[in-house]
């Protein structure tokens, strides 16, 4: 069972160089993209993240806050999620699946345009990261899940809900595993290409993460991050790290067809 993938960007930010880098880069600042990923065969549309909120204002103003004023989410009109699939000749009401890593506003925050979508999280995430987290979150909950994202999951459409396990399939040739580093509910999807088997995820921002074995430096646990990169590195043949604008130099185009 074989997939095509396109990213689609949804915005990006700068991000000191210790947070995507454990205790390294001081001086350095990192362009992060926020990158959505189509998944494409078998006569399904599948769409990792659905990219940040309609109003950045509260976002970039806790962003501001807590790293600095230079971290600001900027996104242009054409990476909205709308245009985005637009330009690949679909629309919100084509995807099937959205596959959610992690649950942040600037993943989350257009899960309710998709109304024909099956929504699938980390069930150990929706535990830890929103209904009982075991300590205080730093970022508040509607910076997580916003108020109208919340309504349509929980309200508007709890059927469309798939709570994933830690190990899961979620169709022939799509699996995923719990990856944790990043945040409780951060995922890493296996997705079988004509290229071999590519895995995205949050885990880990850029490339220089796995193949450099350099931990996250925004990340909640070194255990983790060692072995989960560990395990990419023995089950993928390519990875799509889901912030690194280095994807479409990897991949021409940010395609694999």
């Amino acid at each position: 069972m074989s997939y095509t993938i396109q990213v689609l960007k949804m915005g990006q930010v700068e991000g000191p160089g210790p947070e995507v880098y454990w205790m390294s880069d001081w001086e350095r600042w990192e362009t992060l993209n926020i990158w959505a990923v189509l998944i494409r065969g078998h006569g399904k549309n599948i769409l990792i993240n659905t990219g940040p909120p309609e109003d950045l204002t509260e976002l970039n103003a806790c962003w501001a806050e807590a790293v600095s004023p230079r971290s600001q989410l900027i996104r242009q009109d054409s990476e909205r999620p709308e245009e985005a699939l637009n330009q690949v000749g679909l629309t919100v009401e084509d995807i099937d699946y959205l596959l959610i890593t992690p649950l942040q506003a600037y993943t989350t925050g257009n899960i309710q345009l998709f109304t024909n979508a099956q929504v699938c999280i980390s069930r150990r995430g929706w535990i830890e990261d929103f209904h009982a987290p075991e300590y205080e979150m730093h970022i508040p909950r509607r910076l997580r899940i916003p108020d109208e994202t919340l309504h349509y999951l929980d309200i508007t459409a709890p059927e469309k809900v798939r709570l994933l396990k830690d190990e899961d399939e979620i169709l022939p040739g799509l699996r995923a595993f719990w990856a944790g580093v990043h945040h409780r509910s951060s995922m890493a999807y296996c997705i079988e290409t004509s290229r071999g088997v590519l895995i995205a995820s949050d885990a880990f921002f850029k490339y220089r993460n796995v193949e450099g074995d350099h931990p996250l430096g925004v990340g909640e646990s070194l255990a983790e991050c060692r072995v989960t990169y560990e395990r990419v590195r023995k089950e993928a043949d390519m990875i799509l790290p889901l912030y690194d604008p280095d994807v479409v130099n990897r991949f021409p185009g940010g395609k694999i067809e």
